[in-house]
């Protein structure tokens, strides 16, 4: 599940901020009014339950670190609270804001997500609750769900929409993705569009063959022969590998005690080579895999599993920090299972592991199937103003969101050759300018030339080499 997650806090920079075009803009004056005269910083902070952590200086921008006081449950806001991180960029009051969530930790360094280059806007960024150190003390894990999370979303939006009075609009990639797309269930009327990148759908958590079909055609058949190759091989090679595996884990004081066995964490690691492969890199890429596995040294079977899925993600100190992912994939989200048809049986001894095994045992989990369904099926029917963007070559796109009769103004888009990584930026040209029209539009922000003609449209923001910067560190496999 699972060098998914090495690969993740840049992961979000990855998804959020890809974006097309030339050099930062000024910020422009902060809009007339009753508060026109006081400082962002002291309408931020003078917002109950809200706290400094730091302000960071960017042309252009002024952006904070901050804290804000959440309920542990909101049903029962009584029983005590914890402190929930966020940022905000902010430009100008007078612009319209982009909601932005990775489904995991949140960036404290200054970024753009795509929708907020887009539309030239402020940017609030919300860490997903339970991710340190936005996590209550004591953890009560039960408070831990999709809803809970929503209403985070929804009590910062409310808290801070008497600032940024404009239009907003909700985004994230993936795990992001998906947090947007479950508060737009919960909270239809909070945004006023949402875009959600490379956001899985898995609503029937068992039955996962759109997968074992998407291995079956991605890419070439040369790239899969090479990928499968390395991946049985590492299998066949099961025992000097592992050898190989435990000087590395005494070398780095890795542990296995969650999952159970560094012959757990083995296979684990090497079921997720294919699939990691095709989350994070190009068809082009596939001239580094080894195109004889069988005649490949030791050395090369490991470091290209390494490089791809990392060899350090099922140890206990690689999945401390994802903790809260695992937790709502075994209790609500679901997690793929796929088949492996070309490797035998016999080098096979645990297959995809369930997310279960990557939880300390002390922390109860029941799955709930019904929640997936729910969302899924208001998507299909209620969905407006939504925007979702899949890469054509990314297995988490195998079971997407789709929009039905009853949506309206919302569009599934998928961008050719693309993985997780996928963008509007990255869709075919009439696509990419219907894309950003609408998000204009839904942002306030449309010129009557782009209301006229959507292949007009443009982002409004020029491209900032640091702020819209593409991060090529991969923070997860696995993990969405």
């Amino acid at each position: 599940m699972r060098k998914a997650l090495r690969w993740l806090l840049a992961l979000t920079v990855l998804i959020g901020t890809l974006s097309t075009a030339g050099a930062a803009t000024a910020a422009e004056p902060e809009a007339t009014g009753t508060d026109s005269t006081t400082d962002i910083k002291e309408r931020l902070l003078s917002i109950p339950g809200m706290s400094l952590v730091e302000e960071k200086p960017y042309t252009g921008y002024r952006f904070f670190v901050l804290n804000y006081t959440q309920p542990v449950d909101h049903r029962r806001p009584s029983k005590g609270t914890f402190q929930q991180r966020i940022t905000v960029l902010h430009k100008d009051v007078s612009r319209p804001t982009v909601f932005f969530t990775s489904g995991y930790n949140v960036s404290t360094s200054p970024r753009r997500s795509e929708p907020t280059q887009i539309v030239d806007g402020n940017q609030v960024s919300l860490e997903y609750r339970f991710f340190t150190p936005s996590r209550p003390d004591p953890a009560d894990w039960s408070k831990l769900d999709i809803w809970q999370a929503a209403s985070d979303q929804h009590r910062v939006f409310k808290a801070l929409k008497g600032i940024y009075s404009k239009n907003w609009i909700s985004t994230g990639g993936s795990k992001g993705g998906m947090t947007a797309t479950y508060y737009e269930r919960f909270y239809p009327r909070d945004m006023d569009g949402v875009v959600a990148y490379v956001a899985p759908n898995d609503v029937v958590n068992k039955e996962d063959s759109a997968y074992d079909r998407f291995f079956a055609r991605v890419g070439t058949e040369e790239c899969r022969d090479r990928l499968n190759g390395v991946q049985r091989e590492a299998l066949v090679r099961r025992e000097p590998l592992e050898n190989k595996y435990a000087a590395y884990a005494k070398e780095n004081d890795l542990t296995f005690e969650t999952i159970g066995s560094l012959d757990k964490a083995y296979e684990a690691t090497v079921l997720d080579y294919v699939w990691g492969f095709w989350q994070y890199s190009l068809l082009e890429d596939c001239d580094q895999i080894p195109a004889d596995a069988k005649n490949a040294t030791d050395d090369e079977i490991w470091n290209s599993v390494d490089t791809i899925s990392g060899f350090s993600a099922y140890a206990d100190q690689g999945l401390a920090a994802y903790t809260p992912y695992y937790y709502q994939a075994g209790t609500q989200l679901g997690a793929p299972t796929i088949r492996f048809p070309h490797i035998e049986k016999k080098y096979i001894r645990y297959g995809y592991q369930p997310p279960r095994n990557f939880v300390p045992r002390d922390i109860p989990m029941t799955f709930q199937p019904s929640a997936m369904r729910d969302v899924d099926t208001w998507v299909r029917h209620n969905a407006r103003q939504m925007l979702f963007v899949y890469g054509q070559n990314d297995p988490w796109g195998a079971e997407p969101f789709r929009v039905g009769k009853g949506a309206k103004d919302s569009y599934v888009m998928t961008a050719p050759g693309m993985n997780h990584g996928a963008n509007v930026a990255g869709l075919v040209p009439e696509q990419k300018a219907l894309a950003t029209a609408r998000i204009l539009d839904w942002a306030g922000v449309a010129s009557s030339a782009v209301q006229a003609d959507p292949a007009a449209a443009k982002p409004l923001a020029k491209f900032d080499a640091k702020l819209d910067k593409r991060d090529t560190q991969r923070e997860m496999t696995l993990r969405p």
